[in-house]
């Protein structure tokens, strides 16, 4: 297991806090490399608060979910509350969901720098194929900044799902007709979705079931997942050309393939008839 460089850059924002560059990562199952920022969330006084990662420690790869081991408490470097949140998670293309470490917390008046200095993030990093919606650069000028929300049922899976499908553009997002064999389905003008919040990968059969109800429907399709999917189903997602998406505990729905990258950068296609490429 290949482990992640000690290296860590910072910049400063425009409120001068601390914003970390980068934490190179290395996935233990297809050894690519990736560049991932924790997250920040907002503390109950204001400030940007965000977990202090270890870059000497290799990730360790999320194969069983509990939610009550999803959790880690993050000190606020301005007022010293101790919050909730998700524990730093990144989707790697290939297929794989890697927890990334985080430094334990050094003992108090040891002199070392306190648990969130230089992780103050006002925003999200964009790493390989993994990128967050939240980067307002990144998402196209009339979309606003996609608000994510944290992640601890599955309700909270199909709501995130749901919002991010408006903030694409899609409209009337209801929930879908015809139930789907794993997960809830959500239907929009033009699109199926399905929601995987189980602690399994979606299988091939996962992902040939949702094709051939968005075929019946004459709609285009996404996958959304919670534990990623196995090398057979992103295989069948690229050829019969589905997006497919990793929800990460922080409630922003990573890319894991070239179908989703184009979906998140583009968004919702324009309302009328277009062609259509339906292969089997």
């Amino acid at each position: 297991m290949g482990a992640a460089v000690p290296t860590r850059l910072f910049r400063r924002d425009a409120w001068g806090w601390a914003m970390p560059e980068s934490v190179p990562v290395r996935c233990p199952a297809c050894r690519r490399e990736h560049v991932y920022t924790a997250p920040s969330y907002p503390c109950a006084c204001g400030a940007p608060t965000a977990p202090r990662l270890d870059p000497a420690t290799a990730p360790s790869v999320a194969a069983r979910r509990a939610w009550d081991d999803e959790w880690i408490s993050v000190p606020c470097t301005a007022c010293g509350r101790l919050g909730q949140w998700p524990h730093p998670e990144l989707g790697c293309s290939c297929g794989t969901v890697l927890r990334i470490p985080v430094a334990v917390p050094p003992p108090s008046g040891s002199g070392m720098p306190s648990p969130g200095d230089g992780m103050r993030s006002a925003g999200t990093g964009m790493h390989d194929r993994v990128r967050s919606p939240v980067a307002g650069p990144e998402s196209p000028a009339h979309r606003p900044a996609f608000q994510p929300r944290a992640i601890r049922t599955a309700r909270d899976a199909v709501t995130v799902a749901a919002l991010y499908l408006r903030w694409l553009g899609y409209r009337d997002i209801r929930r879908a007709d015809q139930r789907p064999p794993n997960g809830i389905g959500l239907a929009a003008h033009g699109l199926l979705a399905q929601v995987d919040p189980t602690v399994r990968p979606a299988a091939p059969r996962d992902v040939e079931c949702l094709w051939l109800t968005a075929m019946t429907e004459s709609a285009d399709c996404v996958y959304f997942s919670l534990a990623g999917y196995t090398d057979d189903a992103r295989a069948r997602a690229n050829a019969l050309g589905i997006p497919l998406f990793v929800l990460d505990l922080a409630g922003v729905p990573q890319p894991v393939n070239d179908h989703a990258d184009t979906l998140d950068a583009e968004g919702a296609p324009e309302p009328g008839p277009r062609p259509r490429d339906r292969r089997s």
